[in-house]
């Protein structure tokens, strides 16, 4: 039977000391409960405690961190099969592939284009993050060389090494060692040295076998060597089996704990159709791939997937919103400039944003914190009002910015415009209903 977060405080230190991240050991304890964490975040837990809480406590998918500290990743530690349950917290890692056997151009053309995957997305920015590096040449030299020339020329790349030769796979690692690399890959013949080199150097392992059975068989065996930090290989010529392998791993280790399956997942693309690739890797984004490694580093493939994460891994509880503040649109307006009003849900700032760009008129855009809604359901929901646009304007000085007391707000809200002009003492104009009709009303109407 599960325990309680209440069972589980009773065995707790109770000294709220916050060395786990939370406030109070009892925040602790209900996190423990619920798996979103792992004992081993609290140092002070006594060993009587910890054989009882281990098991009961362990979040049943195994969080996985990647990297330097500045540039940590995670992998795993999902608590739903469904993102509507609650959410996904850990995106799905994304990266290439390169060979230790390709040309010196044709390593370095990979590594120059892996550096520009990099994406603004609703004014985040998005990245590629991995670089798998394949020993497949089973020659030192050239292995050592492309993990240099990568950490060299892209330093913030996670790196994935694999190789059948433990003693080149070693001295790749120490390379990279600040880089916390994932090592690879272990089976049911060569698991014993793989697992000790894993725990020499504190890195994640990688285990590959021919079907999810072996799998499970192989981490059972080495997790009863005592070692956690597992990454599961399902990767299979048929995408049909992929999905169904991703698909139990993720069932069985949340449903049924299974704990042998209760680790991240990764799966290697090989195909050079680019079309089939985006289509494979959109599918194991949704359904469970913790990390996916593309062939090549096409510009126009990764921009597709980067989006398609962003849009799975944004916690569906809350709305992506922008700064609240005032920004200057379209160049530097002047105090002469029109004044327009919208709310921080994102996507209506990038859509108000290029419309007001396109009038060629530079204006000033007052960003009101409407809890990250659109304007009309911010309406609605009382969040945003004549009273938050007032604060608005005061917070952030609109009057210094202005010579003249004019205020465009969104011809969906027109109901406030009394109540505004009222409050504030300026004229509130009401602008379009929707943001296309913005740069024929700044043509027109306001000049």
């Amino acid at each position: 039977m599960a325990l309680t977060g209440l069972d589980i405080y009773k065995l707790l230190p109770k000294t709220n000391c916050k060395k786990c991240g939370f406030l109070t050991c009892l925040a602790f304890a209900m996190a423990l409960a619920s798996k979103k964490i792992s004992l081993d975040k609290c140092p002070d837990v006594s060993e009587q405690a910890k054989l009882a809480l281990e098991s009961a406590s362990e979040p049943p998918i195994r969080t996985i961190s990647i990297g330097r500290q500045d540039n940590k990743f995670e992998i795993g530690g999902e608590t739903v099969l469904f993102r509507h349950e609650k959410t996904f917290y850990h995106p799905t890692g994304l990266g290439i592939f390169i060979n230790d056997n390709i040309s010196d151009s044709e390593i370095s053309s990979k590594i120059d284009e892996f550096n520009k995957l990099i994406f603004d997305r609703v004014g985040k920015k998005v990245t590629a993050e991995f670089i798998t590096v394949n020993n497949i040449s089973k020659d030192k030299t050239k292995f050592l060389g492309l993990i240099q020339n990568i950490k060299t020329k892209s330093p913030q790349a996670l790196l994935i090494l694999l190789s059948e030769d433990l003693s080149i796979l070693e001295d790749g690692i120490k390379i990279v060692l600040d880089t916390k690399p994932i090592i690879g890959s272990a089976n049911k013949n060569n698991y014993e040295q793989f697992v000790n080199l894993a725990k020499k150097y504190n890195v994640p392992l990688i285990i590959k076998e021919e079907n999810l059975d072996e799998i499970s068989s192989t981490s059972q065996k080495i997790l009863s060597s005592g070692y956690k930090d597992i990454i599961l290989d399902v990767s299979d010529n048929n995408p049909n089996i992929i999905l169904e392998n991703l698909t139990q791993v993720r069932r069985l280790a949340l449903i049924k704990n299974f704990r042998p399956l209760g680790f991240p997942t990764i799966v290697f693309l090989n195909s050079q159709d680019e079309f089939k690739n985006i289509a494979l890797a959109s599918t194991f984004i949704a359904k469970y791939s913790s990390i996916v490694i593309l062939p090549n580093p096409n510009n126009w493939e990764f921009l597709t997937l980067v989006t398609l994460r962003l849009n799975i891994y944004t916690d569906p509880q809350k709305p992506v919103s922008v700064e609240s503040k005032l920004y200057s649109i379209g160049g530097q307006p002047t105090d002469k400039s029109p004044v327009l009003v919208t709310t921080n849900f994102s996507l209506t700032y990038y859509t108000v944003v290029p419309e007001i760009i396109n009038s060629k008129i530079p204006s000033w855009l007052l960003v009101v914190d409407a809890d990250g809604l659109s304007v009309l359901t911010a309406w609605a929901a009382e969040k945003f009002t004549a009273e938050k646009v007032v604060d608005a304007m005061k917070k952030f000085n609109i009057e210094n910015a202005v010579n003249h007391k004019k205020l465009i707000i969104p011809g969906y809200v027109a109901v406030m415009s009394g109540k505004l002009n009222e409050l504030s003492g300026w004229d509130v104009l009401v602008g379009p209903r929707e943001a296309s009709g913005i740069p024929k009303y700044l043509k027109t109407i306001w000049q």
